[in-house]
């Protein structure tokens, strides 16, 4: 097989929950746990971050990975789900992993592969290990796929975990309250590990706190730690201090929201430093959180894709992350606002359009894919809320024709799924 069979193999004849949802959802470690071993084992290889959360992961994971990568080391990540390229969920110092790993790694397990029938995500989450061994890594940032109690990813024995936030997402997988899910991000909590909850959300304390105290695992809240002063933006990027350092930052990540990611990372570089030793210097961290998309590759958090008039878009999808979205995208200066809207069809999609933006236009898509929400049922639900919608299918039409009919003054927003994101020509 080449590269794009490989991955037709992978999508179309695995389990798989970007495309399918629920459905795909492995409830067991056991065939992650046989995978490795078949593999030997190749997570025990290297020294690991472990993050869970429902918003906020994968920036927390590009943070740590540029401010390790400007420290010296040599860094793998990976992340969940990719937006235009199969490659980027696997990186070393930047790099995503090459196609040729990729074929030669699946026809490598593929007798395994077709004795098991493993998901998508353990075959995905079992390469990435593969490939930070292989890359002997000096560290490895791992973000959760969904969850984390039964993660694929939670085969690891990290040298910290760290929980971003928790919010309504997921809810038939995870359940259907706060306190149920933060119960199975707390599943990433390992015995004598120290775990950092970057945001303290009082009504869920306890359940760290117990799970924590039962495995004498240390626990910090960063929030409790540090505060952080938001300076605004100067120069096209973010400008933050946080007093407790003494210290000021850029943020290449420009919206708001990223500074409550930034507290947790901090917090866990103390706990590299304090525990193991390792030291990372106050120039790496404002070298690394001034470059996170250049060194991290991220994409579709709060991006700017041209100016006049100005496109923006991001992969924030469930209550908290669109809240957060909003509100960035309504401190921005525009004569007319657009949306250029999809959703995935497993979202409430009544609840979360609720939080959007009234004073908006919006063209209502669709993507290619099983799982997206038909456009004619966003329309429904608009109409009900008092939006006014029209549709175009095809994500990159509706974003041609939304942009050419805005003026130089207005913002064109797209968002609502990942996999709007995914088909974006110009991303």
């Amino acid at each position: 097989m080449n590269f794009q069979e490989t991955c037709q193999y992978l999508f179309t004849r695995l389990a798989n929950y970007q495309r399918q949802g629920a459905g795909a959802f492995t409830k067991t470690l056991d065939n992650t746990i046989r995978l490795a071993e078949f593999l030997n084992n190749p997570h025990e290889k290297f020294k690991s971050i472990h993050i869970a959360g429902t918003n906020g992961k994968g920036s927390s994971a590009s943070m740590l990975t540029s401010i390790l990568m400007e420290s010296g080391l040599k860094v793998g990540v990976f992340t969940s789900p990719h937006i235009k390229s199969f490659t980027e969920r696997i990186k070393v110092d930047g790099q995503e992993v090459s196609e040729e790993f990729v074929v030669d790694f699946v026809e490598r397990i593929q007798p395994v592969i077709e004795e098991l029938k493993p998901s998508f995500f353990e075959i995905t989450t079992l390469m990435a290990f593969a490939y930070f061994e292989r890359s002997n890594v000096d560290i490895a940032v791992i973000e959760t796929g969904l969850g984390g109690r039964l993660d694929s990813t939670n085969i690891l024995s990290p040298l910290v975990s760290l929980i971003t936030n928790i919010s309504m997402d997921h809810s038939a997988l995870l359940g259907d309250t706060l306190e149920l899910i933060a119960g199975e991000k707390a599943g990433i909590i390992k015995d004598e590990t120290p775990v950092v909850i970057s945001q303290t959300q009082e009504e869920l304390k306890h359940v760290f706190d117990q799970k924590a105290k039962s495995l004498a695992a240390p626990i910090s809240y960063a929030d409790q730690n540090y505060n952080i002063i938001d300076l605004g933006i100067e120069n096209g990027l973010r400008q933050i201090e946080i007093p407790e350092l003494n210290e000021k930052y850029t943020l290449d990540l420009i919206a708001s929201y990223q500074t409550r990611n930034v507290l947790g990372v901090i917090t866990t570089l103390d706990v590299l430093k304090d525990r193991y030793g390792i030291e990372v210097s106050s120039n790496a961290v404002k070298q690394g959180l001034a470059k996170v998309v250049k060194n991290a590759g991220l994409k579709g958090r709060y991006q700017i894709l041209q100016e006049a008039p100005k496109v923006i878009c991001d992969c924030g999808h469930n209550e908290d992350g669109i809240i957060a979205v909003v509100e960035q995208l309504m401190s921005e200066s525009f004569e007319k606002l657009y949306v250029v809207w999809g959703m995935s069809n497993d979202k409430e999609m009544n609840k979360i359009m609720r939080l959007l933006p009234k004073n908006a236009e919006y063209i209502l898509c669709q993507p290619k894919i099983e799982r997206a929400a038909k456009a004619h049922e966003l329309q429904q639900v608009a109409i009900e809320i008092g939006l006014k919608a029209d549709i175009i299918e095809d994500v990159n039409e509706a974003v041609k024709v939304t942009v050419e009919n805005a003026g130089a003054s207005d913002v064109v927003f797209i968002g609502g799924s990942t996999f709007v994101l995914s088909e974006l020509s110009e991303l």
